[in-house]
């Protein structure tokens, strides 16, 4: 069970039957097609030569097999981590030379490592604190980036820029460098691509195919593209008319690659790698849980990091970069009916077969449909529908989405997806140190408490119930002394104070300070404060300090209990008064 834990392999592989080799092998054939040129589209875009994308989504997707625990989940090159990829290394060495390929060796195993640690020391959660506006508006952004650098091979101009603006004005300042024929490639290559999107499903169905086929069919549309445009340059010969090809490509399998240890070179990666890590696990994870849930499978997400630490170092070994989980390929691996992770392995084959007998074929791919192929790819991942819901719903969250945009646009991916995090850290310890507090009143006949501002509901006025909707600890717990001074100063009638605690499910040493001021404060006054529906954690924490000790009031079970004992009490003091006094 212990080995199963960390090598998932031999839980899966011991079942491993024959009905589930047909579906592994068949969803590898497909993926397989799917991944070639997906590969080589998203080297160039990583700024790597085209066959570092085959042989990045080799040992990796064999060693995500071993190691991971989705089914379905397609590990390689994806769009996003690719264009992190090209911005990070394009930082400290060129494109094209050998220190490039060096610091992209050196980005994936710096990658590989933190995330191997992460998994092995079980910190998953820390990628919970990229809220999902912050996903959203990066990967929109980053959407917009890719697609807008890859308009210069589409134009079959030299551009430059890891923004927006630089690459826009780039673009401009060489605009009279079109390449017509360029330009007439790529335009249909990226309106066919398109087309085949949404027009070839409709299409194979009507010729009476059936819906399974015609949509596995529909994905593997940029074959189709690469083999025409592929044709037609080699036909007439357009690489001498000025269009930009692929060009000769090595046969052979991953070579044994060795990333650099320089100090300095690790320590200008090591923030890029850091953010590769956690953007790539959580689109991975997100991609897992989704394919997995339709089979209630179960995904671990600690363990994720190990596979895909693994993956990414076996890419830093092999000639690669840095890889994740892909959304489109795991969609296609799931339909088309991948069972185990060895679809994957079967998959990593057919790429190895394909670098070694299939490169002389791509010789004359124009880049131009590689670039189509990132274009119509990226598009999908452009959602400004999140701005108008984040808008409508929350408008820290909006300012989150719109920050991370607008600098993942302007100042480049590092520093927009940087920003999300901060300003989500930042709206979450805003939101939590402004608790939402209610005053709360009893629902006639009945033993609930409601907001008096919300509700019609019965309310004493010697007796405040305040419920505190947050877990208390140092951001808020001053804000829980003003709100408690303010309301008590309110009420000149006040003789006790119930803090309603159903919501707290922590309370940390600054907050127990406030509690114990507050206590002090309210008995200067001559109020008592009492706590109500305290959880068993929380009890237990209190119990360990002087509060409870110290509290002038009681701790009751329920709400209704506090304030039933108060008014009693309160009503046997008034009828104290009222008897006659004996003299």
């Amino acid at each position: 069970m212990s080995l199963s834990r960390y090598f998932p392999i031999l839980d899966w592989g011991r079942r491993y039957d024959r009905t589930a080799f047909t579906g592994d092998a068949v969803a590898a054939v497909i993926v397989t097609i799917m991944l070639i040129p997906q590969s080589l589209a998203y080297a160039l875009l990583a700024g790597m030569p085209p066959e570092a994308g085959i042989y990045a989504s080799i040992a990796p997707i064999i060693l995500y097999a071993i190691f991971g625990t989705s089914r379905a989940l397609a590990v390689g090159p994806v769009a996003v981590v690719s264009l992190m990829t090209a911005a990070a290394v394009g930082n400290v060495a060129e494109s094209g030379t050998a220190d490039y390929a060096a610091a992209a060796l050196t980005l994936a195993a710096l990658s590989g490592a933190m995330l191997l640690a992460l998994g092995l020391l079980r910190l998953g959660f820390l990628a919970n604190f990229l809220s999902h506006p912050v996903i959203a508006g990066f990967i929109t952004a980053s959407g917009i980036l890719i697609a807008a650098s890859q308009l210069r091979h589409i134009l079959g101009i030299e551009a430059e820029g890891h923004t927006l603006i630089e690459i826009l004005a780039s673009l401009w300042a060489h605009l009279g460098d079109v390449n017509v024929i360029t330009l007439a490639l790529g335009g249909s290559a990226t309106a066919f691509l398109y087309w085949v999107r949404g027009g070839l499903k409709p299409l194979l169905r009507r010729l009476g195919i059936g819906p399974r086929v015609a949509d596995i069919g529909a994905k593997t549309g940029p074959v189709l593209a690469i083999a025409a445009t592929t044709l037609a340059v080699w036909v007439f010969d357009l690489g001498a008319r000025g269009v930009a090809i692929v060009g000769e490509v090595p046969q052979s399998l991953p070579p044994m690659t060795m990333p650099s240890i320089s100090p300095d070179l690790i320590r200008q990666l090591a923030v890029p790698a850091l953010l590769i890590s956690i953007i790539g696990f959580v689109e991975s994870i997100s991609v897992a849980q989704t394919l997995a849930a339709k089979k209630r499978q179960r995904i671990d997400p600690d363990q994720e990091l190990i596979g895909l630490g693994a993956a990414n170092m076996g890419a830093a070994f092999t000639g690669g970069f840095p890889v994740t989980g892909g959304f489109s390929r795991s969609v296609v691996n799931y339909d088309a009916g991948a069972e185990t992770p060895a679809a994957g392995a079967f998959t990593a084959l057919g790429l190895a077969l394909a670098a070694l007998f299939l490169t002389p074929l791509i010789h004359y791919l124009p880049k131009a449909t590689l670039a189509a192929t990132i274009i119509v790819a990226v598009l999908s991942l452009v959602d400004l529908s999140i701005l108008k819901r984040a808008w409508a719903f929350s408008r820290a969250d909006f300012a989150a989405v719109v920050v991370t945009i607008l600098l993942t646009l302007l100042a480049g991916v590092e520093l927009g997806v940087t920003a999300g995090v901060v300003t989500s850290i930042l709206v979450h310890l805003y939101k939590t140190s402004r608790p939402h507090m209610a005053v709360v009143g009893r629902v006639p006949g009945t033993e609930h408490f409601r907001n008096v501002l919300r509700h019609k509901v019965e309310t004493q006025p010697h007796v405040l119930s305040l419920r505190v909707d947050e877990s208390l600890y140092f951001p808020n717990a001053r804000y829980l002394e003003d709100q408690v001074a303010a309301y008590a100063a309110e009420k000149p009638e006040l003789t006790d104070v119930v803090l309603m605690f159903p919501a707290v499910n922590e309370v940390d040493l600054s907050a127990l300070e406030s509690l114990e001021v507050i206590n002090k404060r309210l008995c200067e006054s001559g109020i008592r404060l009492h706590l109500s529906e305290v959880k068993g954690p929380v009890m237990d924490r209190l119990r360990r300090s002087h509060l409870l000790e110290e509290l002038t009031g009681e701790i009751f079970l329920s709400q209704h209990e506090a304030v039933c004992s108060l008014g009693e009490e309160r009503d046997d003091a008034a009828s104290a008064a009222s008897l006659p006094s004996k003299s």
